[in-house]
C-alpha cells in the first residue's frame, strides 16, 4: 500500500461503540489494499492509538443537546471551529470518501466533506436514526444501517439506505465458531452493563439469586461486570448466599465469555445486540431507559422479533422477574438453546465486507 495513496477517512469518536465498527471496516479496507485514516475527537485519541489507520486526526466537537441556550451556543461554536479545521485538513489529504459512524464527533469531517464535494457515507448502528446522523443525512451519498429496518428515516433517506449490518471485531468472529455449550456444568449466566456499566444489574441480580432455592443456585455459574462500589456490594451479596461469582469492572475477552454462556443479561447497545446475534446466544435485554431517541429499545425489539431475546423494560426488571426467567432457563434449557439459534440466524458476520462494498462503490478513484 503506497503511503501517498489517497485514503478513505473514517470519522468516529466518543466511545468504543463507535470505534469498534470503524476499526472492523478499516481492517476490511486494508485487506483490499485501501489506505485508511481516522478522524476523531480529543476524547477518543487514547483509543485511536491502537486504531488500524496510517494517521489519526482530531477535530473539535461538542454535543448541542445540553440544557440552556448558552450551552447550545457554545457547542455550535465548537462544531464550527471543528468544521473549519476539518476543511483545512481534508483539502490537504484529499480523501476518496468520508465515512461517519454516528455521534457529534463525525459532524465536522462530514460537513467539510460535503462542502468540498467529497462523497460521504453514514453508518447508523442503531435501529433508530440518531440525531447527529439525522442532521448529516442530506449531506451524504449513501447510508448503511445496522438493522434491517431504520426508524426515523424519511423517504429521501430510505432511497439512500443499504442494509449492511454492524461490523464486529475479529474476536467476535472467532467467538462465533464456538459451539453452543452443553448444560453439564449448569447454567452459565453472564451479566454485563455495557461500556459505562449499569447499576440496575447490581441492584437486581443478587436479589434475584436470593429468591431462588439453594438447589437452583447450585445449578448457576455467574460471571458479572460491575463497576466501582457496585462490584463490592455484588460480591458481598453473593458471599452471604455462599454463591460463587466471577466479577470484574471490565472483561477484555468479552466475546469469548459470551460464547461460553447460555444466557446473557445486559443492555441493548447496537454493538452488544449485533455481537449476541453473530455469536448466537440468548439474552435478556434491559434497554437504557433515558436515551433521547430510545435507540436501545429499538435495537432490543429487533433481536426479540427473531426470537433470540427477551426484552424487559427497566421499570419491570425486578428481582422477581429475573428469578422467574432463571427458573425457566433451568427447567427448559432447550428453549434457550433454540433462542440462541434464532439469534444466530439474524447475525451478519460479514457486515464489515458489506460496508466496504458500499463505501468503495461511492468513493472517488484512488
Amino acid at each position: 500500500m503506497s503511503e501517498r495513496q489517497r485514503p478513505i477517512l473514517l470519522a468516529a469518536g466518543g466511545t468504543g461503540g463507535h470505534l469498534f465498527p470503524a476499526a472492523a471496516l478499516a481492517a476490511a479496507l486494508a485487506a483490499r489494499g485501501v489506505a485508511v485514516e481516522l478522524a476523531t475527537d480529543d476524547r477518543a485519541l487514547k483509543y485511536g492509538q491502537d486504531f488500524p489507520a496510517r494517521a489519526v486526526h482530531a477535530f473539535p466537537s461538542a454535543t448541542p443537546t445540553g440544557a440552556g441556550a448558552l450551552n447550545k451556543a457554545r457547542a455550535a461554536l465548537t462544531l464550527g471551529v471543528g468544521v473549519a479545521a476539518a476543511l483545512a485538513k481534508l483539502a490537504r489529504i484529499r480523501p476518496r470518501a468520508v465515512v461517519g459512524f454516528g455521534g457529534y464527533p463525525t459532524v465536522p469531517p462530514l460537513v467539510a466533506a460535503a462542502l468540498l464535494g467529497i462523497p460521504g457515507v453514514l453508518h447508523e448502528q442503531n435501529a433508530v436514526l440518531g440525531r447527529a446522523n439525522r442532521f448529516l443525512m442530506p449531506r451524504v451519498t449513501a447510508v448503511a444501517c445496522g438493522f434491517p429496518e431504520l426508524k426515523g428515516a424519511d423517504a429521501a433517506t430510505r432511497a439512500k439506505v443499504r442494509y449492511t449490518g454492524n461490523p464486529v471485531r475479529p474476536a467476535v468472529i472467532a467467538a462465533a465458531a464456538t459451539p453452543y455449550p452443553d448444560f453439564s456444568a449448569g447454567l452459565r449466566l453472564l451479566v454485563t452493563g455495557g461500556s459505562q456499566g449499569a447499576r440496575v444489574m447490581a441492584d437486581v441480580v443478587p436479589e434475584a439469586l436470593a429468591r431462588l432455592a439453594s438447589s437452583e443456585r447450585r445449578e448457576i455459574r455467574l460471571t458479572m461486570q460491575a463497576r466501582g462500589e457496585d462490584r463490592a456490594r455484588v460480591a458481598a451479596a453473593c458471599a452471604r448466599l455462599s454463591f460463587p461469582v466471577e466479577i470484574a469492572d471490565f472483561f477484555p475477552d468479552l466475546p469469548a465469555r459470551i460464547a461460553a454462556s447460555h444466557l446473557i443479561v445486559g443492555r441493548a447497545g447496537a454493538s452488544t445486540v449485533s455481537e449476541l446475534a453473530v455469536i448466537g446466544r440468548s439474552s435478556v435485554l434491559v434497554p437504557f431507559p433515558h436515551a433521547l431517541d430510545q435507540d436501545q429499545a429499538a435495537n432490543a425489539a429487533a433481536l426479540a422479533a427473531s426470537g433470540g431475546a427477551i426484552v424487559v423494560p427497566q421499570t419491570e426488571f425486578t428481582p422477581d422477574r429475573l428469578a422467574t426467567i432463571l427458573r425457566e432457563a433451568l427447567a427448559a434449557p432447550k428453549k434457550f438453546a433454540a433462542a440462541a439459534a434464532a439469534a444466530k440466524a439474524v447475525g451478519v458476520p460479514d457486515a464489515a465486507e458489506r460496508l466496504a462494498d458500499v463505501v468503495l462503490a461511492v468513493a472517488r478513484p484512488a
